[in-house]
Order: C-alpha cells, then sequence, then structure tokens
C-alpha cells in the first residue's frame, strides 16, 4: 500500500529550497540541487513531496529506460533496435518520480550488472539494470550524500555528466541513457562533501528551522493532522498542488521560448569575474537558471532580478574557501554588479 506523501503546498517555509526544487522540475539541464541543513528541517520531506507535482513526460510504451521518442540520439540499445528495424515506437504519457538511492548502495546495485557467462555461452548480452536505470528522465535522490561511498560517487558523477551509464566486464560493455535531476540533501555535521562532488550540483540551498514562534506552531499544526489521516490533509492542499503541477507544465512549455538580452549575459560574466568564480560552469548554471525563473513567473525575457535569484543558489557553493573555512557570497557584490 503506497503511503501519501506529505503535500508539497503544505510545507511551511523554506522557500529557498522548494524553490531550487521547483526550478530543476522545470529543467534538469540546471544541474540538480544539494539541500545543507541541521535535522528536522522537511529536507526529506520535500524531495519526496516533489514526486507529486512533477510535470509527465512522454515515454516508448514497454521501454526499461523510458526512453524519450523525440530524442533518437539518446535512445537504448532495444528501441534502437526497433527504430533500425522499422517498428514504430508507440509514446505514453508516466509520471515522473523520484528514486532513491541507498547510502549503502553497491556499485552494481547502482549501475547494473552483465552476466558474462550468458554473454559468452549464449552470445547475448544479459543486462540487469541498476538505480541509474530507474533514475533515467526522474529524480534521483541520495539523503546523506555526504556519507555515500566516493566509488559510487564517481560514478553518479561520471553518468550525471555524460547522460549515459556503461557496464563494462571482461570486454564485453553495455549502455544505457541515464539523464537525471540529483538532488542530494545532507546535515553539515555528520561530514562534508567532496569538492568534486560539490560544484557538480548545479544549484545549493542551506535551511535551517523557523525561527518564528507563529511559524513553529503552524509546523507542528500541520504535521499532527497529516500523521492524524494523512489522506484528509492531502485533500485539504489538493486543489494548491493541481494548480502548481500546472504551473510547472506550463513553465516547461515556455522554457525554450524565454529571451535574454546581450545586456544580462555582460551581467552574468560581470558577477562571476567579480566574485572570482573558476572556471564557467557557474556562468552557464546561472544563466540556465533564470531563465528557468522567468518562465515559472510565466514571462518570455529574463530579467535582473531573475539573475539576482539565480546568483543566490548557483554561487554561494562556489565561492573560493580556505581549509575548514565555510564559503560565503558576498551579496554587496552581486546587488553592485547588478545595478541594485
Amino acid at each position: 500500500m503506497k503511503r501519501q506523501n506529505y503535500p508539497f503546498t503544505a510545507i511551511v517555509g523554506q522557500e529557498l529550497m522548494k524553490k531550487a526544487l521547483l526550478l530543476n522540475a522545470i529543467n534538469p539541464a540546471i544541474g540538480g540541487v544539494l539541500i545543507k541543513g541541521e535535522k528536522g528541517t522537511a529536507k526529506s520531506t520535500a524531495v519526496r513531496a516533489l514526486a507529486d507535482v512533477l510535470p509527465p513526460i512522454e515515454a516508448v510504451e514497454g521501454c526499461t529506460f523510458r526512453c524519450d521518442p523525440a530524442e533518437p540520439g539518446l535512445l537504448c540499445r532495444d528501441c534502437l533496435a526497433k527504430q533500425r528495424a522499422g517498428a514504430e515506437l508507440t509514446a505514453h504519457t508516466l509520471r515522473m518520480r523520484v528514486v532513491e538511492l541507498p547510502v549503502n548502495a553497491t556499485e552494481d546495485r547502482v549501475v547494473g550488472t552483465l552476466d558474462l557467462e550468458h554473454a559468452i555461452a549464449e552470445g547475448k548480452k544479459k543486462f540487469e539494470p541498476g538505480i541509474l536505470a530507474e533514475a533515467n528522465r526522474n529524480i534521483l535522490y541520495v539523503d546523506e550524500i555526504n556519507l555515500l561511498d566516493d566509488h559510487v560517487v564517481d560514478v553518479l558523477l561520471d553518468a550525471a555528466a555524460m547522460g549515459v551509464n556503461t557496464v563494462e566486464r571482461e570486454g564485453v560493455s553495455v549502455s544505457h541513457p541515464a539523464k537525471f535531476v540529483l538532488i542530494g540533501t545532507m546535515n553539515p555535521e555528520e561530514g562534508d562533501i567532496r569538492p568534486q562532488l560539490l560544484d557538480r550540483f548545479g544549484l545549493s540551498v542551506e535551511v535551517i528551522g523557523e525561527h518564528e514562534a507563529a511559524q513553529r506552531v503552524e509546523v507542528i499544526r500541520r504535521r499532527l493532522a497529516y500523521e492524524a489521516n494523512p489522506e484528509a490533509f492531502a485533500a485539504e492542499y489538493e486543489q494548491a498542488q493541481t494548480a502548481l503541477a500546472e504551473q510547472l507544465a506550463t513553465a516547461r512549455e515556455l522554457l525554450p521560448q524565454v529571451r535574454v538580452a546581450d545586456e544580462l549575459l555582460l551581467k552574468t560574466a560581470d558577477l562571476s569575474i567579480a566574485l572570482g568564480v573558476d572556471g564557467h560552469r557557474a556562468d552557464i548554471t546561472m544563466l540556465k537558471t533564470a531563465l528557468t525563473v522567468a518562465a515559472l513567473a510565466g514571462r518570455d525575457e529574463a530579467t535582473a532580478a531573475d539573475l539576482r535569484e539565480a546568483a543566490l543558489l548557483v554561487l554561494p557553493h562556489r565561492m573560493r574557501r580556505k581549509p575548514f573555512e565555510e564559503a560565503t557570497l558576498d551579496r554587496d557584490i552581486v546587488a553592485r554588479v547588478l545595478g541594485e
């Protein structure tokens, strides 16, 4: 029996975290989000609740990997073989979902396994899909990502960067599409995260508990109501959930049409230079995020305000820092560069 998720629209506060999750749901090309915060700040609740408002996708019917019929260059071997044989790839609509990766997952469980003996005996590749196959075109969620085995982290980074998972054994290899939005949550008190992984996240958010009494009371009231009767509680937010899902679907359709002026491109570059950000990933991610912020607001042109909002999500974890020093974003520099 499926447990009723806590409604996304019922979460009190944590607006920045919710915004970061919604932006990635609209535009997976942003590159995921890392949510850092103390225990009990709705990190896992928000990620799991996201599943209920994710826009639907078109996928090849019967495909294990939910291949996108609109992207022939990213078809799995089975879909590709059918297409080459002249068969029509029938599409159907699916809901995106959150796939959870256990912190103790082995490499085989993550990437899948290849039966070499079967390949030699039968002359056919026998592949048992792993979590990355499940995650294709979905959200891949890793709780306590800072505690994940280093080798598994490397596998995730490779798949996230390439959009493809390749399993090799004794010269036999199998590849399949693995495009997913990586969402990680962690409690900084339990250890830091590898710099190589940190920079791979498009956005980062730090969350803390509510400090206003009225807000904390509302958190308690809603949680008790949910635990007493999850279905009845969810029904109260059904209209808000539907409206949000429709807003996300509309934003996803609008996104390719959102324009950006050359002046805003220059401000993006100026901002990274002024803050001493390494590489170009921050610039590109800031622009993608600003465009998505505009689409979520229903506008077809990104503004300086959108870029500022994007900077607060994209830059904090990319600031240079000394050992044992927390990275901080100088908001005065952001305001000066953007002319605020």
